[in-house]
């Protein structure tokens, strides 16, 4: 079973930076497009950023410019490098491939405020 670890999140000042990463057990990254996802309380999920096999990107317009998504396989890792936080960033942050088929891991938490 696949299991996603989230991590690096924290408490961090508006317009201040966080990397976050994601640890996939087993070799998923080599098959799967992987994506970052995030749920602030109340309200859905949503993917703010996504990453292909082969390296192309694609952004929510709310994080675009702002937010990058990379991958290493051989570290069976993508990471989230977010800068120029914001408050309406604050949320839980997943990982998952583009179709959320794997069980959803804890997340890690990113809290955007002064």
């Amino acid at each position: 079973q696949v299991q996603l670890v989230e991590s690096g999140g924290g408490l961090v000042q508006p317009g201040g930076s966080l990397r976050l990463s994601c640890v996939a057990s087993g070799s998923i990254l080599s098959i799967n497009g992987m994506g970052w996802y995030r749920q602030a309380p109340g309200k859905q999920r949503e993917l703010v950023a996504r990453i292909s096999i082969g390296g192309s990107t694609n952004y929510a317009d709310s994080v675009k410019g702002r937010f990058t998504i990379s991958r290493d396989n051989a570290k069976n890792t993508v990471y989230l490098q977010m800068n120029g936080l914001k408050p309406e960033d604050t949320a839980d942050y997943y990982c998952n491939d583009w179709n959320g088929s794997y069980k959803w891991g804890r997340g890690t938490q990113v809290t955007v405020s002064s």
